[in-house]
Parts: structure tokens; C-alpha cells; sequence
């Protein structure tokens, strides 16, 4: 393949704050036997990014190039590779969490971590979609089991993972309650949710009940009171790792929980894409970055207070 050896990314040295971020010139990557190389066009921002960007967390320490989410346009095929050629169109995950590179000009994964990009889906929703569809899909369609008539409750509704939740639980036929500040409840609504709870005014542990899965995002004290709102042999699928007290009252409960690391899988991204190229699942994006304001687009992520998602785009 012809053309420069090299390529921008964000690295970080050091862990820390969205200063450690720095633009820097750094080797291509090369795709490996059934591997593709994908020429960046963008790639979405999670709370994991900068989670890991402070702690190293899974990753240990720097340096290191973050990113999980990709959309761009596949340039080389390693050995043994036949669903993808270059030229095709693409979105999908790097594998969580070792997998991580995508805030650059090129990114190396797997080839069945990608999938398609659908027409009509665009660049900007190919780099959002990823990382929070497949959470959520995996969270209540592979681990809950959620089908028509079936109660969730969803916490941080108007999140990144939350949103798409929202979308793909009301495309299985479920009755969907969420969490959210008062101002975000007709961002919900125009989603579907059945019912908003604003968590500020409300206790949520008070306002529902018998519900069939709960999606916790939170943790903690807020883990242990979720567990109440669920039926007898409900499902709670939490994001962060529980407790033991949580897991004890879960026993004496009868109710079931799960812990999910997301991970990267081609038949939830085609599920995604399906979803996406009928209208039915769509990414809030909340503000786009160019690839050079990595930091700035951190900062404004560690606020909490984004709707939807942020997109860093690439060239």
C-alpha cells in the first residue's frame, strides 16, 4: 500500500487530567492474519475513555492511544480476510478492553468486529453507534432476555449507553421506565420511554415496582436499592462490578444479577446495523471534535452533564 508509514493519534504518557492528551506523529499499524487496517473518518467518546485516561484501569499504565468506537474506510486486509476488501465501508468496536487505538488516523482490529455501514446511516452515527449499541444490545437482549411486554427500568435514560437502551428495548416490545433530570424527559419521550422518573425529586425505588430488568449503571447504594423495584426472578444487569452486600440481598430476594463488560461481537453489530438502517436506533450526538481537541473534548465529557454522544472526527 502506498503512502505515508505514519499517522496523528492522541497518546498519553502519563495518566492524569485531558492535558496528559497529546497529538503526536506515530508508526501506522500494520493488520495482522485476520485483521483489517480502517482509515478513521470517526470515533465516539465513552465515560471509558476517560475513566482509563485517569487510572490506566484495565490498560495499566501509558502510554497509550484510547478509543474503542470506529467508522471509516477499510485501506488493507491481512491474511485470510474475506469479508471485508478495501474501499468497504465500516463501523464497529475494537475488542474492550485491550483492543483500545481508535482516536487516530488509522485503527487495526479484527475483521469481524466490523460490520457494514448501512446507507443512510452516516459517518458521524458509524462513530457513535458502536460502543454503547453493543452494551446496551448485549445488556438486555443477551443477558436479560428482554422480550414484548417486559418492564425495564433504564438509569441515566439520556446517557450514552442509556439513550440507545431506550431505543433498543422499545424495539423488543418493552415497557421502558428511565431515569433523568426533569429537563432531559421530553428527550425521552420523543424515544419512546413509557415513563420518566427525574431522579433529583423522585426516589425511583419508590415510584416502581415488579419491574423484569433493571440496567444499572451506578453502583453501590444505588445498585442495592434497584435491586427492590425488580419482580421475583427479575434480572439486574450492572455495568460496574456489585458488592457483596448487594449480591447477598439479591439471593434473598430472588432476583438475578449480572455483571457485563461489553464486548466486541459481530452479530450484536449487525443487530445494531439492522436497527440503525431502519430508523429505528439513532445516536444523540451531543457536539463533535476534531481530532486534534481530544482534550477538550474529554473535559467536556468528565462534566456528566452531556446528552447523548460526543464524536471526535478524523480528516
Amino acid at each position: 500500500m502506498s503512502g505515508s508509514k505514519t499517522m496523528r493519534a492522541i497518546r498519553q504518557d502519563a495518566l492524569g487530567g485531558p492535558d496528559v492528551l497529546r497529538e503526536v506523529e506515530m508508526p501506522r499499524p500494520s493488520p495482522r492474519p485476520g485483521e483489517v487496517l480502517v482509515r478513521v473518518r470517526a470515533a465516539g467518546l465513552n465515560p471509558t475513555d476517560w475513566k482509563h485516561r485517569a487510572s490506566g484501569a484495565f490498560l495499566g499504565d501509558p502510554p497509550f492511544v484510547l478509543g474503542w468506537d470506529v467508522c471509516g474506510t477499510v485501506v488493507e486486509t491481512g491474511y485470510g480476510v474475506t469479508i471485508h476488501r478495501s474501499g468497504d465501508e465500516v463501523f464497529g468496536m475494537l475488542p474492550y478492553p485491550f483492543g483500545h487505538g481508535s482516536h487516530a488516523e488509522y485503527a487495526v482490529g479484527p475483521a469481524r468486529a466490523f460490520v457494514a455501514r448501512p446507507e443512510g446511516v452516516d459517518v458521524l452515527q458509524g462513530g457513535a453507534l458502536p460502543l454503547v449499541s453493543l452494551t446496551a444490545w448485549q445488556a438486555l437482549v443477551d443477558t436479560a432476555t428482554l422480550g414484548p411486554g417486559q418492564r425495564v427500568l433504564l438509569h441515566a435514560a439520556a446517557g450514552g449507553v442509556g439513550h440507545v437502551a431506550v431505543q433498543i428495548a422499545k424495539s423488543r416490545g418493552a415497557y421502558v421506565v428511565g431515569t433523568a433530570s426533569a429537563e432531559k424527559h421530553g428527550f425521552l419521550r420523543a424515544l419512546g420511554a413509557d415513563e420518566q422518573i427525574d431522579y433529583r425529586e423522585t426516589d425511583f425505588a419508590e415510584a416502581v415496582s415488579g419491574m423484569d430488568v433493571v440496567l444499572e449503571t451506578m453502583g453501590g447504594e444505588h445498585a442495592l436499592r434497584s435491586l427492590r423495584v425488580l419482580r421475583p426472578g427479575g434480572t439486574l444487569v450492572s455495568l460496574l462490578r456489585l458488592t457483596p452486600e448487594v449480591e447477598a440481598e439479591a439471593e434473598r430476594l430472588g432476583v438475578r444479577t449480572a455483571v457485563m463488560l461489553v464486548e466486541a461481537d459481530q452479530a450484536g453489530m449487525r443487530a445494531v446495523a439492522d436497527l440503525a438502517a431502519t430508523g429505528r436506533l439513532r445516536a444523540a450526538i451531543a457536539e463533535t471534535f476534531p481530532l486534534a481537541e481530544a482534550a477538550r473534548a474529554h473535559a467536556v465529557g468528565e462534566t456528566g452533564r452531556t446528552t447523548g454522544k460526543l464524536v471526535l472526527t478524523v480528516g
